[in-house]
């Protein structure tokens, strides 16, 4: 069997902390990136530990940004040791009940776990402010690489679909629509992942919020999107469109003036194009460049959020054609 050198390199490190003497490791979850975190357990004393190579990961920006959500009152990881030349991380524990696996067995929890999600979004918004200097920005650049994903690894590398010239003219028309539309709305502080996979539910300061490190300054719809328009749990669209509403009077006053309820339900819906485009994408790479499959059977979820809008946003039509005629029976045929 092979040694697992990285997790032997951690035990020894948390050898180095008195208050861990005769501790026990057991796996706690892994995500898509190349980070593991280990749940270390200490009578009934418990942390969290996370590995993440500094070959493929960064940590300085989890640390940056658990500071900051800290100093917004937010229930995020507290930083408790690092080791940022090996790339280990010493964290509280948020337990282990994660929001998808409430809202799975008890739906009828929907809206109480949504509203204190809201809570939070809007907390992290409005006293994000603060610390929306030091996040990169979410820039055409990024916004354009991100929609390159569903193109290059869903349609092409997955699917084989053949772009013609007028598909790819009318590609590129879509994703400047989708862009402008994106970087027209109001800065704000932006988790970017803000979804049941990475939202614990805890008896206190629900939720707890985890994989924060890819944060940046960007739109004010895009966190709301992923949260109500979740890629791994799916709602009517009239309790989307309750609980979107609802987040539209927590935010200020002034932004809703400037915004009012019409745009901002605009800004929702093609928001959410770009991020379901984006996750499509990124789980057919999963699949294809790390050789992780599990995602992939989300997808035809992420592009029914977009199928939805088709009535009302006709300027979809070459997308929502796509992905009817193309995408949904290519994943179809090869699941």
């Amino acid at each position: 069997m092979t040694k697992d050198r990285r997790l032997e390199d951690l035990g020894a490190w948390l050898d180095t902390f008195p208050a861990l003497k005769g501790f026990k490791l057991e796996a706690a979850s892994a995500d898509a990136s190349f980070r593991r975190y280990f749940r270390v357990r200490v009578g009934e004393k418990t942390w969290i530990a996370m590995d993440a190579p500094p070959e493929q990961e960064d940590s300085v920006p989890f640390v940056r940004v658990a500071a900051c959500l800290e100093s917004m009152g937010l229930n995020a990881p507290e930083v408790l040791a690092a080791n940022m030349d090996e790339g280990f991380l010493l964290l509280s524990d948020l337990g282990d009940c994660e929001y998808l696996e409430t809202l799975e067995a008890k739906p009828e929890a929907a809206a109480s776990l949504y509203s204190d999600a809201m809570d939070a979004l809007a907390q992290m918004q409005s006293r994000g402010v603060a610390f929306e200097v030091t996040l990169p920005p979410y820039d055409e650049a990024l916004l354009r690489s991100e929609l390159s994903l569903f193109h290059d690894w869903l349609c092409t590398t997955h699917l084989s679909i053949r772009w013609t010239a007028a598909a790819e003219s009318e590609w590129r028309r879509l994703c400047s629509l989708l862009v402008d539309e994106a970087l027209a709305q109001p800065t704000v502080f932006v988790h970017r992942d803000y979804h049941s996979r990475n939202l614990m539910h805890t008896e206190s300061g629900n939720p707890g919020i985890l994989d924060f490190q890819d944060a940046v300054a960007g739109p004010l719809t895009y966190d709301l999107v992923s949260l109500l328009k979740d890629c791994y749990v799916s709602w009517p669209a009239e309790a989307v469109s309750e609980w979107a509403g609802a987040y539209f009077e927590r935010i200020d006053p002034s932004l809703q003036r400037q915004l009012g309820r019409e745009r901002f339900f605009r800004d929702f819906a093609l928001m959410g194009v770009q991020r379901h485009l984006k996750a499509a994408g990124i789980f057919a790479r999963l699949w294809h460049r790390d050789g992780k499959a599990a995602y992939l059977p989300d997808a035809p979820r992420a592009l029914a959020y977009i199928l939805a809008l088709r009535d009302d946003y006709p300027e979809l039509s070459f997308l929502t054609e796509l992905i009817e005629q193309q995408v949904l029976p290519g994943l179809e045929a090869a699941a």
